[in-house]
């Protein structure tokens, strides 16, 4: 019987099949199929995975007015989004509850709730069950990603059972936003977990630092982007290879325990999945000296108020 205070963690630090939906999602089976093997309870996507991070707004020059490369592009990039009502992660789910393995996952989101046509970075968890528990939309798009992802709202600002833990997540910049790091903590988040589009140059200090903070596990999860991993078939392939550097995105994934310290430092050289073995009874004891919800917080001076409903331009009433 697995130790219900131990939790071992995949890393799945991969590329995408750039902007192709269905072959990034058979990238995806295979690495839940590979942690599944190794026993891992919990496995963990990059920002944006599926189908992949916008790289050509920078590229390209995104923030031209009107430019039809950049219009066609971002038609090509929804076309190839995911819609959840639609049953686009069903076989992820499927494998989640088949091999026990709970799942966050990085999307590019369709969301019919919103019309269907903006997409979100949204970063989706997925119980051991096999449920969709929280799909939570980015609240702010980082610089030049506000040309192609609409904002998100607080209700994916959630947290989940797993075994012994409480896990939740944001996604990239957002874990820089103390505002929304507070909302995981007051509900007793104790693993968090940062996805990235990739580099190690995002994930050393803030990952660290969120774990000495909050005294928690923290799992940053970052993707991997070479100039060759750009399919031939992409729209406007010669535009973006043009002014493209030979590595855009270069992992970093990394571990760090409740006392700030590594357990895995940032890997720049793994393709494929990284493992490790978590103890939740770490928590407990760095949270002796420090707990910032707890026996070190104020609520009688500053308290936090969570805006969760679901954002939509309309509501119907019967």
């Amino acid at each position: 019987m697995k130790n219900p205070s131990q939790l071992k963690v995949a890393l799945a630090q991969i590329a995408p099949v750039w902007l192709n939906k269905k072959a990034t999602l058979d990238k995806i089976y295979t690495q839940m199929e590979a942690a599944a093997a190794e026993k891992a309870e919990l496995i963990v996507f990059g920002e944006g995975l599926l189908p992949g991070y916008p790289f050509w707004l920078a590229l390209t020059g995104g923030a031209e007015w009107n430019k039809t490369i950049v219009k066609e592009l971002h038609a090509h990039y929804v076309h190839n989004s995911v819609t959840i009502e639609e049953g686009d992660l069903d076989t992820v789910c499927t494998l989640a509850k088949k091999y026990k393995l709970a799942t966050y996952l990085g999307i590019i989101e369709r969301p019919l709730d919103r019309g269907g046509h903006s997409v979100y970075a949204s970063l989706v968890y997925i119980n051991q069950e096999g449920e969709v528990k929280s799909v939570h939309r980015k609240l702010q798009p980082t610089y030049d990603e506000r040309l192609t992802w609409a904002p998100g709202d607080g209700n994916g600002l959630q947290v989940h059972p797993l075994k012994q833990f409480t896990v939740g997540g944001l996604n990239c910049w957002e874990n820089w936003m103390p505002l929304p790091r507070a909302a995981l903590y007051g509900q007793g988040e104790n693993l968090h977990v940062a996805v990235w589009p990739g580099s190690d140059h995002n994930t050393k200090d803030i990952t660290r630092f969120i774990a000495r903070e909050s005294r928690s596990y923290v799992i940053s999860v970052s993707s991997l982007m070479d100039k060759n991993d750009f399919p031939e078939n992409t729209p406007h392939i010669a535009e973006i290879l043009k002014n493209c550097p030979q590595v855009l995105a270069n992992g970093g994934s990394c571990i760090a325990g409740p006392d700030g310290e590594w357990l895995v430092e940032p890997d720049i050289t793994t393709n494929g999945n990284i493992y490790h073995t978590l103890n939740v009874d770490r928590v407990y004891e760095e949270r002796q000296n420090f707990d910032p919800v707890g026996h070190y917080s104020r609520p009688d001076v500053t308290k936090l108020v969570v805006n969760r409903e679901r954002q939509s331009t309309v509501s119907f009433e019967d």
